[in-house]
């Protein structure tokens, strides 16, 4: 059985720790805000998860690689640290594995809206636009999960993406791709409709980044055996 450590007991942490027992996990430490991350106060865990804040996050990962641990990273919001993270990572000969989504069918969708793109960008009149939706808590605007959206669709498409954002109510994250033209539209849609398939999707990640080292991303999991 894995052991696992929570950095972070938000919401998203309490929701990876209800299903870890489930999914085959042991789980040996849970650090909040505050808590220093060490070889100790993680107790010896095979893989780390962090769901915290865009602020914390780098610390909190940095802590985790200086630690011997490999980290699976949640938290969005912290694009401006991600080079000397992965640096430290790759220095330490670590295991690092960020996401800005866990959700499988969000994976998925990413291909699916690449693939649209793809047909469409050659066809007149269409236009192509982004919306992300979540609760009114989340901190960063766009959604991590936009962004990466965008940044991987607009080489096909040809152009930037425009995004817009919808921070309203306790919705998990709702992502939806338009393709509109003067006569028609095309919408793609994905809607989680519970935070337990980001828990889900990072505990997935989690056991597969036990035993590797270097820095990945849910492409790597879904792509690699």
């Amino acid at each position: 059985m894995p052991r696992l450590a929570i950095i972070g007991m938000g919401k998203m942490g309490r929701a990876v720790e209800q299903l870890a027992r489930e999914r085959g996990f042991e789980v040996v430490a849970r650090l909040n805000k505050g808590d220093a991350i060490t070889r100790a106060s993680l107790n010896e865990a095979d893989v780390a998860v962090e769901f915290t804040t865009p602020r914390a996050a780098p610390g909190n990962i940095k802590a985790a690689i200086e630690a011997g641990c490999p980290v699976v990273v949640g938290t969005t919001g912290w694009h401006e640290s991600r080079a000397s993270v992965d640096a430290l990572a790759m220095e330490k000969n670590g295991a690092l594995l960020v996401a800005p989504n866990f959700s499988p069918g969000i994976a998925a969708f990413g291909e699916i809206v690449k693939e649209a793109a793809r047909i469409l960008k050659t066809m007149p009149g269409f236009d192509a636009h982004i919306i992300e939706t979540h609760h009114a808590a989340k901190q960063d605007t766009p959604s991590g999960t936009a962004k990466a959206l965008e940044e991987t669709t607009a080489p096909v498409w040809g152009t930037n993406i425009p995004v817009t954002s919808v921070r309203v109510g306790s919705v998990p994250g709702k992502h939806e791709f338009l393709f509109d033209a003067p006569f028609e539209q095309i919408r793609l849609v994905h809607s989680a409709r519970d935070r337990r398939v980001f828990a889900e999707g990072a505990l997935h990640a989690a056991r597969w980044l036990i035993g590797r080292t270097g820095v990945f991303s849910m492409h790597d999991v879904i792509t690699q055996r």
